[in-house]
């Protein structure tokens, strides 16, 4: 599987892509959104088989990347492991705040 980077300071939208919609990725689309908002960043949510092909940086349970970048190839996928507190999370928002480039 390739990888993707993007400058955090040209993000301008971050999905969240789920699979099961057991509320747990909704819950966290709303953690972000308060996070990353502040930043002039759009959150949204979809089905991993929906992700929009002009998706900049999709975040998904690690079980998810590969589907996730099978549907969005030129996205940044950020996998992570846990829906609370994850470091994944951490690296999205310093890469917007601080610039850099953001890997996936």
């Amino acid at each position: 599987m390739s990888s993707n980077a993007i400058d955090g300071k040209s993000i301008t939208s971050v999905v969240v892509a789920c699979d099961a919609g057991m509320g747990s990725s909704v819950m966290l689309t709303s953690q972000l959104k308060k996070r990353l908002g502040k930043y002039g960043v759009t959150v949204s949510h979809s089905p991993v088989a929906q992700i929009p092909q002009d998706a900049q940086v999709v975040v998904c349970h690690s079980g998810l990347a590969a589907r996730a970048k099978a549907t969005a190839p030129a996205a940044v996928v950020v996998p992570f492991q846990v829906f609370m507190g994850d470091p994944a999370f951490d690296r999205v928002e310093a890469a917007i705040r601080d610039g850099g480039s953001l890997a996936g």
